[in-house]
């Protein structure tokens, strides 16, 4: 079976909202973002980029079932743990399109999805304007206990795709790890390509 993608923008997105929710926590749940999420929390944070009339929503389907999303949005619209760090480090927020999110069902990995979640989003980006394309990923160390022994961290693809760190650029970022009861800050290291 193969899956085909679908784009929506903003508010479009509302129908899928709760899907998107439960794919996002079933996702991060595993290594490297270990993340205890919530229907509640999830919502929230998805209402963001479905206010932003410029937002973009990638939705990978098999069967009318949502297997994989990915996610961009304005620099702008976005809140201000990841706006701030480039206002403070002297970049102009209007010129950058920000991914949220790749997630993708397991079994749904290694079929070019990925890839293709790249090029719908960088094609909007261009297509709007925008000089360049930014995302982060979580930092964790190399000697994490919960780190699976098989563990491929996704740097290798993003160089791939003309991604690069950006020297020394971070946020941080709370949520409850898997096993936790609070909340935790957690380094996230931005990425990035001209457009």
């Amino acid at each position: 079976m193969t899956a085909r993608l679908e784009t929506v923008q903003g508010e479009d997105i509302l129908p899928w909202l709760d899907t998107l929710a439960d794919l996002r926590m079933r996702v991060f749940r595993d290594y490297p973002y270990l993340y205890d999420g919530s229907l509640d929390y999830e919502r929230n944070y998805l209402r963001t980029y479905a206010a932003s009339p410029d937002s973009l929503f990638v939705l990978a389907k098999a069967d009318n079932q949502v297997v994989g999303a990915a996610t961009g949005i304005p620099m702008t619209d976005e809140s201000d743990e990841f706006l701030w760090p480039f206002v403070d480090a002297g970049w102009e927020p209007g010129s950058i399109f920000y991914y949220g999110e790749s997630v993708l069902m397991p079994e749904w990995r290694g079929q070019g999805i990925g890839v293709r979640f790249f090029e719908e989003r960088e094609s909007h980006a261009r297509a709007a304007g925008f000089r360049y394309a930014v995302f982060c990923a979580v930092v964790r160390p190399e000697d994490h206990p919960a780190r699976p022994a098989d563990y491929q961290p996704l740097d290798t693809f993003w160089r791939h795709r003309g991604y690069q760190p950006i020297d020394g650029l971070t946020t941080e970022y709370q949520w409850t790890d898997v096993g936790d009861t609070e909340e935790t800050a957690k380094t996230m290291q931005f990425w990035y390509r001209p457009l």
